[in-house]
């Protein structure tokens, strides 16, 4: 009597290193007795499974794009025609530009950095309250990979919302570029941030009322403290001071310093604080997938 062989623990392997609870049969090249496909052997990186990751979160966004892209866009259009409307005849001109001009990217980095954070977030709670986050969690991709799958994908969708905003803009705001590296860094580490947050969101929140706790009480508050429709140069010395420890305010302000050539902070300090904050919140999300936090029963 024939059996059939099993792919045990060693069916997959990574680094070397059996990958554990995969007992499907061994594939075989032809039919039986012709040799059985030796073992797939994954390096130090799963770049099939990273890349599997990556397209799902993206197809994901882009299956429903009237709402992730073209919605925030119109939003943002809303914005900046109520702002221009409204204030445009009594403040005309701020750091030397016309208002409008002023408001517009950062009505961009806002748009980019909310769809950011609603991609992460809203897909892993999803997950975690359809139960279907198994299906990411048992695949062969370490914390790492599952971390930067996620997190790239909702940079992904900030950076994508903030280029059609701004080329939406420029029809009817007619502003130049000042710097492109400085906006190229800001949006894509603004994106990176908040879609770290949302990630962090994600994982520690439990149904849809925390995710939107960490939106009213979080992120809301310190994007109208930013200087986003205003130069914080304007406020009075307490809140100034308020607004310098507001991670907000240096994304915009540098991305805004891109478009303008003003800013109202040092440009370095704003660089670093990126940076120190990024590194923080990757750290943070890392952990959590590592140790499996509200992810594995």
């Amino acid at each position: 009597m024939h059996n059939e062989p099993f792919a045990g623990p060693d069916a997959l392997i990574r680094d070397g290193q059996p990958h554990a609870g995969n007992a499907e049969p061994v594939d075989r090249i032809g039919g039986p007795g012709e040799p059985m496909r030796p073992p797939r052997r994954i390096g130090a990186v799963n770049w099939i499974g990273l890349w599997t990751l990556y397209s799902k979160e993206i197809r994901r966004f882009l299956k429903v794009y009237t709402q992730t892209i073209i919605a925030p866009l119109v939003t943002t259009l809303l914005f900046l025609a109520i702002f221009t409307l409204a204030l445009g005849r009594s403040v005309t001109t701020v750091a030397g530009v016309p208002f409008a001009q002023f408001l517009a990217p950062g009505l961009v980095m806002m748009a980019m950095v909310q769809n950011a954070f609603a991609n992460t977030s809203s897909s892993i709670i999803i997950s975690k309250i359809q139960g279907n986050i198994v299906d990411v969690l048992m695949p062969p991709l370490s914390p790492g990979e599952l971390a930067f799958g996620y997190v790239v994908a909702g940079a992904t969708r900030g950076v994508a919302v903030g280029l059609f905003t701004t080329l939406a803009m420029r029809v009817f705001v007619p502003f130049g570029i000042h710097d492109i590296g400085f906006i190229l860094f800001h949006a894509v580490a603004a994106s990176l941030m908040l879609s770290l947050l949302g990630s962090i969101g994600g994982i520690w929140a439990d149904k849809f009322d925390h995710i939107a706790a960490v939106t009213n009480f979080l992120i809301m508050p310190m994007s109208f403290l930013s200087g986003t429709f205003y130069s914080i140069e304007r406020l009075p010395g307490p809140w100034r001071m308020v607004a310098q420890f507001d991670p907000f305010f240096y994304m915009i302000d540098g991305f805004r310093y891109g478009f303008i050539g003003h800013a109202d902070a040092p440009l370095l300090t704003g660089i670093l604080v990126m940076l120190g904050i990024d590194t923080a919140l990757w750290v943070l999300c890392y952990w959590m997938f590592r140790t499996g936090y509200k992810l594995k029963a």
